[in-house]
């Protein structure tokens, strides 16, 4: 499933984000989701998160709810 709704992603989601300095290469890391950080419904390029590690970024895929 893809990022870019809001409903679909919930603190303690496993998901594949892309970082900000990765977006041109498509590099994603696999992390839980801490903290969510946009406001709107929907993004179309992946709502942004804060993963338990302490990186941010945008999600690419959810691997489980």
């Amino acid at each position: 499933m893809t990022g870019t709704k809001r409903d679909h992603i919930k603190p303690g989601s496993k998901v594949r984000i892309v970082e900000k300095q990765n977006q041109r290469s498509g590099e994603l890391t696999e992390g839980i989701v801490a903290n969510i950080l946009t406001n709107s419904a929907t993004h179309p390029h992946g709502i942004k998160v804060k993963l338990e590690s302490g990186i941010v970024g945008r999600v690419k895929e959810i691997l489980n709810g």
